[in-house]
């Protein structure tokens, strides 16, 4: 394998997925103005499509500002020399291969995420609070943006420290020892992310008596789904918007709302919201989606053990001493294209089960209170209506609006 073959493939890589990601924006941006559905045309009316039209303007053309500048700046590593010198930074630390990993992707995440910070500040304080969103203060953005870092440091340092670890003591096998440790920590925070990761970020508190917990609980029984976990998350801590979410499995499993989410909509809507939450569960797609990203996890594992030993990944990212760790960061790139296949494939499979939640929904509560629940939540974070089949089908992980409505109303 020749460095400078590995070299224009990263960059044929990484501008081929510039130019795809643009387009696929732009042929969505073309429909922005198309007329509403006719089974959508209670959605908004005339002032607030035109709301929802500018909104979705305007993140479009910030996000040509940002993707450009992520393609600039990468490039710019690539072609000036910056993963060498951050190399070389590394080895005037430290020899151990580890520290030197770690001090290595310590300053590019940091780096990268100080010089996108101006950005998803702009993001924040200005197209969110402009259009009604944003609830975040400075203070919040900023002990946001800590606490990541602090718990970026906590976990990924330790298993970045194993990996290289396994890699040392075992060779080209490290996969397989690798794969066993993420397993684990992919099933441990899908367990426990609610419980240990969540308050970090979001108070959570269970949801109070009243009829609301009672239709719940009514619910619940009816169907056969033991629910001991009923959490409200203060979601307006940061925006308007509302979600509702389900996580874990086994005695761990709980259903948390957005406090948005029991302002915007009825009670029997939230139930409705709910027993689609449950029919992921029911219909075992939290199991498939768990044990699919486990499968990939190792498929991925195994396709880095074949690239780690060749040092031509780590010289065509410009570092002359090759590295496990600057040989992940080429692989990571020449990765990238199977990751979108993967993508997709998952992304339709996430499509399909979005149906059969809705379906459960329909048979085991009610079609039309998650219609209008649908309908709400898409009006209160102004969703586009008319998106592109072409994005949909390679960004979306749930169907339009309007194909869930159609479903739900067959």
């Amino acid at each position: 394998m020749d460095k400078t073959l590995v070299f224009y493939c990263i960059l044929g890589i990484l501008i081929a997925e510039f130019i795809l990601a643009t387009v696929m924006n732009y042929l969505n941006a073309k429909r922005f103005n198309n007329p509403i559905p006719e089974d959508l045309d209670d959605v908004y009316n005339q002032e607030e499509y035109k709301k929802s039209q500018a909104y979705k303007l305007v993140n479009y053309k910030f996000g040509i500002i940002t993707s450009v500048f992520s393609l600039l700046l990468i490039l710019s590593f690539l072609l000036f020399g910056g993963f060498a010198w951050v190399d070389q930074a590394t080895q005037n630390v430290t020899d151990n291969p580890i520290l030197q990993a770690l001090v290595f992707f310590g300053i590019i995440m940091i780096g990268s995420d100080l010089l996108n910070t101006p950005f998803s500040y702009y993001q924040t304080f200005v197209i969110e609070q402009e259009f009604g969103f944003n609830k975040t203060t400075r203070k919040t953005f900023f002990i946001d943006k800590l606490k990541q870092w602090i718990m970026t440091v906590a976990i990924g340092a330790p298993i970045l420290s194993l990996v290289i670890w396994f890699f040392e003591w075992a060779g080209t096998n490290f996969w397989l020892y690798t794969w066993a440790l993420v397993a684990l920590f992919i099933l441990f925070m899908n367990l426990f992310y609610s419980k240990l990761v969540v308050p970090l970020f979001n108070k959570q508190e269970p949801l109070e008596a009243g009829s609301l917990k009672e239709k719940i609980e009514n619910y619940a029984a009816k169907v056969g789904f033991d629910l001991q976990n009923i959490y409200v998350i203060n979601g307006s801590k940061r925006s308007t918007k509302a979600n509702a979410y389900f996580s874990g499995f086994g005695k761990e499993k709980r259903v948390t709302l957005y406090d948005t989410l029991i302002d915007d909509l009825e009670e029997n809507e939230i139930v409705a919201v709910l027993a689609h939450e449950v029919g992921h569960y029911k219909r075992k797609h939290i199991i498939f989606n768990l044990a699919t990203s486990i499968l990939l996890t190792g498929f991925m594992l195994f396709l880095l053990s074949l690239f780690i030993n060749n040092p031509e990944v780590s010289l065509a990212i410009g570092v002359e001493r090759p590295s496990f760790h600057a040989a992940l960061i080429g692989f990571g790139i020449l990765y990238s294209p199977v990751s979108e296949i993967t993508g997709l494939v998952m992304n339709h499979f996430s499509r399909k089960f979005e149906y059969q939640a809705d379906d459960f929904a329909k048979e085991t509560y009610a079609a039309m209170p998650l219609v209008t629940s649908l309908k709400k939540l898409s009006k209160n974070s102004l969703s586009n209506l008319t998106p592109h089949p072409a994005y949909v089908f390679m960004h979306y992980s749930h169907p339009p609006l309007i194909e869930r409505i159609r479903n739900l109303k067959a």
